[in-house]
């Protein structure tokens, strides 16, 4: 149970980091997730840490502008799950849909926002993360999505967005390793 309360706490705290920054602690966020991390990841913890210190060196109009060249500017680093397993196809139709009914049963909005964004959906796993749904999201959709987006950063390994989503797949990873299911 504890480890099941420190995952969904971990969903969060990506969801939270991989958001438009704004006016949020996100240096606070990445510690919180690096020392939840831990215990999961050592390597990870170590990633987490080094956005936590870049976001504290750096200004707030610099890290909104780092996110938006980051996520919305360059298509390969597109932080919806849908389009990295499907492009722009009427398969990721199908796969918005199908979010949108599960989300539903859960009682779980995506709002204003595409339900494949990824942060919406760790949030909806931070809630949600039993059962399986949610195990084959994290599988089928969030894993794969989430190995494209780390390869996407390749040459662009120095950005610091490319830590944080490398982090998540080294958590993403740990967790099927050890063949953990919430149920």
């Amino acid at each position: 149970m504890a480890e099941q309360q420190t995952i969904h706490r971990l969903y969060r705290l990506f969801a939270d980091i991989l958001e438009y920054p704004g006016h949020t602690d996100l240096a606070g966020q990445a510690k919180a997730c690096a020392d939840l991390t831990l215990a999961v990841s050592p390597e990870a913890a170590t990633l987490l840490d080094e956005f936590r210190a870049f976001v504290e060196q750096t200004s707030p109009a610099r890290l909104d502008e780092l996110y938006t060249l980051t996520f919305d500017l360059q298509l390969v680093c597109y932080p919806y799950v849908g389009y990295h397993l499907f492009g722009e196809s009427y398969k990721r139709g199908a796969f918005l849909a199908r979010l949108n009914e599960g989300y539903r049963a859960h009682g779980f909005s995506a709002g204003n926002e595409l339900p494949d964004h990824l942060g919406m959906i760790l949030r909806f796993l931070s809630m949600n993360g039993e059962g399986d749904f949610s195990q084959t999201l994290v599988n089928e959709g969030v894993n794969p999505a989430v190995n494209k987006m780390a390869q996407s950063f390749g040459e662009n390994g120095d950005n610091p967005y490319s830590g944080v989503i490398q982090a998540l797949l080294l958590v993403l990873q740990e967790r099927t390793k050890e063949g953990v299911n919430d149920d």
